[in-house]
C-alpha cells in the first residue's frame, strides 16, 4: 500500500461504497414496493357489492382526525366507524356513518382481577348507555390480563361474575357485550399483541360466553388474533356463527395491510362470512404501513367487497 493511500483511506472508501450500495438497494426496494402497490390499488375504487358491512377502527389511522377519516370512508363506501372519541359521534353520524362498536374498560384493567369490578361495571354501563344513544348494537369487553396470585380458574370465575352483573342491563337495553379474544404471542408492539392477556384462546372465550348464558353475550371475532393463536379461521367462523356479533381484520404477520405480503386469504374469509349470513360489521383494524394510509384503506375495502 502506497504512502499516499493509507489503510484509513481504504476503510473510508469501502465504507462509502457500502453505504452507496445500501442506499441504492433501499431505493430499488422502495421502487418495487411502489410498483407493487400500484398494481394492487384501484385509485377510484368504491364499494360495489356491500354484502360485507365494512367499518374502520379509528385509532389505527391516527393522527388523521376522526371526521376527516369518516369523510374518506363515506367516499369509499365504508359505512361504519369505531375506536374514536364519543365527542366525534355526532359529526360522523351526520356524515351518514354508523357507530359500529362502543368502547368500555379496555383490555389491561379487566374483570380477571375482582378489584377491577367496580371500574369495569361502571365503564360497561356507561358504554351501554352510549350505544343506545347512538343506535349502536355492540359494546366491547375484555377478560383483562393474568395477574400473579390469581389462578386461571379463579380469574375465569371473576370474569363470569362481572359479566353476569351487567348482562341484565345489556338485555334490557338490547345491546350486545362483545368479548374480544386477543393474541398473547406477539410482543413486538403494544397493539400487535398482548402478552399476558387471559382470553387468548378463542375456544375458551366462547366457553366463557356460553357460561354467561345470555343472547346478549357475544364474541368479537378478530381474524388477525385468531389466526395467530388458533388458526383454522374459516371453520371457526362457521363453528361460532351463533355467538359472533362483530369482526375485526388485519394482515398477519404484523397487523398490516390486507395485501399480498401477509398470509390470510381475505377474499375467502369474507365469502365465509357471507355464507354464515353474518349481518354485523366487519371493521378494518390494520395498522397502515403504506405511505398513503387512505390508499391502504381503499385497498382493504376492495379486498373485502366480495
Amino acid at each position: 500500500m502506497s504512502a499516499s493511500f493509507s489503510r484509513r483511506d481504504l476503510l473510508r472508501t469501502t465504507t462509502g461504497a457500502l453505504a452507496l450500495g445500501s442506499a441504492a438497494g433501499w431505493h430499488a426496494s422502495a421502487q418495487a414496493d411502489e410498483k407493487r402497490r400500484e398494481k394492487l390499488v384501484e385509485p377510484d375504487f368504491k364499494v360495489k357489492h356491500g354484502r360485507i358491512r365494512q367499518s374502520v377502527m379509528g385509532w389505527c389511522f391516527n393522527p388523521l382526525p376522526a371526521v376527516e377519516l369518516a369523510k374518506h370512508c363515506r367516499e369509499i363506501g365504508i359505512v361504519g366507524i369505531e375506536g374514536i372519541g364519543a365527542d366525534h359521534y355526532p359529526a360522523v353520524r351526520k356524515l351518514g356513518l354508523k357507530i359500529s362498536l362502543v368502547g368500555s374498560h379496555g383490555f389491561a384493567k379487566g374483570p380477571f382481577n375482582r378489584d377491577n369490578h367496580e371500574f369495569c361495571l361502571a365503564k360497561l354501563r356507561t358504554g351501554i348507555d352510549l350505544a343506545v344513544e347512538n343506535e349502536c348494537e355492540n359494546v366491547i369487553t375484555f377478560t383483562g390480563m393474568r395477574e400473579q396470585g390469581i389462578s386461571d380458574e379463579q380469574g375465569a370465575k371473576n370474569c363470569l361474575d362481572l359479566w353476569k352483573q351487567v348482562i341484565g342491563y345489556a338485555e334490557e337495553k338490547k345491546v350486545n357485550l362483545c368479548l374480544e379474544h386477543l393474541n398473547s404471542r406477539d410482543g413486538s408492539h403494544p397493539m400487535k399483541g398482548h402478552p399476558g392477556y387471559f382470553g387468548d384462546d378463542v375456544d375458551f372465550c366462547v366457553d366463557l360466553i356460553k357460561q354467561v348464558d345470555s343472547p346478549r353475550m357475544k364474541l368479537l371475532f378478530d381474524i388477525y388474533h385468531v389466526q395467530i393463536m388458533n388458526g383454522d379461521v374459516i371453520r371457526r367462523l362457521r363453528q361460532y356463527k351463533d355467538v359472533i356479533s362483530h369482526i375485526h381484520t388485519a394482515g398477519n404477520p404484523g397487523r398490516c395491510e390486507l395485501d399480498d405480503k401477509q398470509e390470510i386469504n381475505y377474499p375467502a374469509v369474507m365469502q365465509a362470512i357471507i355464507d354464515i349470513d353474518f349481518r354485523g360489521f366487519v371493521a378494518q383494524e390494520f395498522i397502515p404501513t403504506w405511505p398513503d394510509k387512505i390508499e391502504a384503506l381503499r385497498h382493504a375495502a376492495k379486498v373485502c367487497d366480495v
